[in-house]
């Protein structure tokens, strides 16, 4: 049997006894006869006196076979000694001449047995450690592509969204600068306008006196030396005014790239790759618990979160004054806010009654927790934004002139306001900053077809977007922070009538579907995971969600219910 005909028979199902008319599995070997052997023939083997010192092993222990070579000087005879001295490949004729006489020799079987043990390491090595080392570490720089192209995006993003406010900014300040001339130029007009009454009443003074000469010089003599001597008031002084003068601004384009900010790479030394030592490959039992323990060290140094398999109801409680839970805001104190249609409640997470505020609010996400720990509402009757401060103290923050607000969120990326707004049968979205100044309006998409219809609920994911959900549109709207239409949810086929919404930490979107009863769970981009609460969950008719700083998932009912959810594992 050839060295070929071995690696083929390794590779089948089982090895076939290579003893005559023996179809059993040849689990053994001899190494002396070169053939596989079952465990019967193989004690038959060892009986006969000839093979008394065979080396019989187990098939996985066999010396390979040495390939079949001719030597050069006797044709007929094969090589199969090794002379040390000479470094020459004999066979046994060769050997017994006199030039090799008394040389050290080995076994050309042994020898090849030996390489073929290394050569056989090495490309276990190369099989079980080079090439998945490698295939790894490309993977690793396949994902680094990803990740570079998706943080590149985001920051193009960010860039237009910043020249686009600092456009609203710059147009907002000449919109105040031109109405300051306007300002000026009123009040150098009323100055002359002045200036011109008192002439006008001078040249009226000039002309009765004109008259009154007039009259003396046509009268006698006696008369003009009785009569009294008229004096000329002087002309009236009054200033030219000074012409306001236009001071250009001191910019170029380096002070503009500073107010855009800029990008750079940190000047920090880049992170070597991971690569796993080479350590015990010959053995792949513990190399593959080394693996098990580096990958464990590596999950508990960098703990990441993901969509657990089924959730976790964590507490649920009823909240007083409160009969139908259509919003749910958490505060970073670990309070609760909670409304229906006119009352605002703030519980404790034992569901104790901590304020109550009679607003004008109704099914709608009218409130918002704040980064500072205070909470800001609408107030649709009068439409105003409130603020309630930590301490309890509520103030008028915005006003919202002819547009009634019907949903808020406090953005936790850089406190901006975002507010839903409807009037006369249009609807939009205005973005104010932490000082309530209007920054942005989005009302239309790229072909200005109105991207709203009712903004009942509103929040902003972790890449800046803004996701609506929008009653009379059946969707979930998306733009981007620059106001561009990213994409709408409609549902799963049936009917979709989303009421309350929210994003996490790893930019889900969780939304409430009033016509299934159920919350889905979207990606970033829209894409549907799953329906992550039911009523095989024990959930009825959800209508409001939010998540805590800890990940815990918040759920308002359609009664005075609130049950609170572990999803992220």
């Amino acid at each position: 049997m050839t060295t070929t005909s071995d690696e083929q028979a390794a590779g089948q199902h089982y090895l076939v006894c290579g003893i005559q008319d023996c179809q059993k599995n040849g689990q053994f070997y001899c190494n002396d006869c070169h053939q596989p052997m079952c465990e019967q023939c193989k004690e038959e083997h060892r009986k006969s006196p000839n093979n008394k010192n065979h080396d019989l092993v187990l098939y996985r222990q066999r010396k390979h076979r040495l390939s079949i070579e001719k030597c050069k000087l006797h044709p007929t005879k094969n090589v199969d000694i090794f002379c040390k001295e000479c470094k020459t490949l004999l066979c046994l004729k060769c050997f017994i001449m006199k030039e090799h006489k008394g040389h050290e020799i080995d076994d050309l079987e042994d020898i090849y047995a030996e390489k073929y043990a290394l050569w056989q390491g090495e490309f276990s090595k190369i099989q079980k450690y080079f090439l998945p080392t490698s295939e790894g570490l490309k993977t690793d720089i396949e994902e680094d592509v990803s990740e570079i192209k998706n943080i590149m995006e985001s920051i193009r993003t960010s860039m237009k969204a910043e020249a686009e406010s600092l456009k609203n900014l710059v147009d907002e300040v000449t919109s105040e600068k031109i109405e300051h001339t306007h300002t000026m130029e009123k009040s150098l007009l009323k100055m002359l306008k002045s200036q011109e009454t008192t002439y006008d009443n001078y040249i009226t003074y000039l002309e009765e006196m004109s008259d009154k000469f007039q009259e003396y010089l046509s009268t006698t003599n006696q008369k003009l030396l009785s009569s009294e001597i008229l004096k000329i008031q002087p002309v009236p002084e009054t200033s030219k005014p000074v012409p306001p003068v236009l001071t250009p601004g001191q910019f170029n384009r380096d002070d503009v790239a500073k107010l855009l900010g800029r990008v750079n790479v940190p000047n920090t030394e880049p992170e070597k790759r991971k690569i796993q030592p080479m350590e015990a490959v010959s053995t792949p039992m513990k190399f593959t618990e080394k693996q098990m323990e580096q990958s464990k060290e590596k999950s508990d140094m960098k703990p990441t979160l993901s969509p657990s398999s089924s959730v976790t109801k964590v507490r649920e409680y009823s909240v007083p004054g409160v009969c139908r839970a259509f919003h749910v805001s958490a505060d970073k104190s670990g309070r609760l806010w909670v409304s229906n249609w006119k009352n605002l409640i703030q519980t404790d997470l034992q569901g104790k009654l901590l304020q109550k505020i009679q607003t004008s609010g109704k099914s709608d996400g009218y409130h918002t927790a704040t980064q500072d720990g205070g909470l800001i509402y609408t107030d649709r009757n009068k439409k105003v934004i409130n603020r309630i401060t930590s301490d309890r103290k509520i103030t008028e923050f915005i006003k919202t002139g002819d547009w009634e607000p019907v949903s808020v969120h406090s953005s936790r990326i850089n406190g901006d306001i975002l507010v839903g707004m409807k009037t006369d049968g249009r609807a939009k979205v205005t973005r104010y900053n932490k000082a309530g100044k209007e920054i942005q309006n989005i009302q239309r998409d790229n072909q200005g077809q109105e991207l709203y219809d009712y903004p009942h609920y509103i929040t902003e994911n972790i890449n800046g977007d803004i996701c609506t959900s929008d009653i009379s549109k059946c969707a979930v709207v998306v733009v981007n922070k620059s106001g561009q239409h990213r994409f709408s949810y409609s549902g799963q086929g049936s009917e979709f009538r989303p009421y309350g919404i929210c994003t996490d930490v790893l930019g889900h979107i969780l939304v409430c579907d009033t016509d299934s009863e159920t919350v889905h769970l979207l990606d970033q981009d829209g894409g549907f995971l799953s329906i992550i609460l039911s009523e095989q969950q024990g959930i009825k008719r959800p209508r409001g969600v939010c998540v805590d700083d800890q990940n815990n998932l918040y759920v308002g009912q359609l009664n005075t219910t609130v049950t609170v959810y572990k999803y992220l594992e």
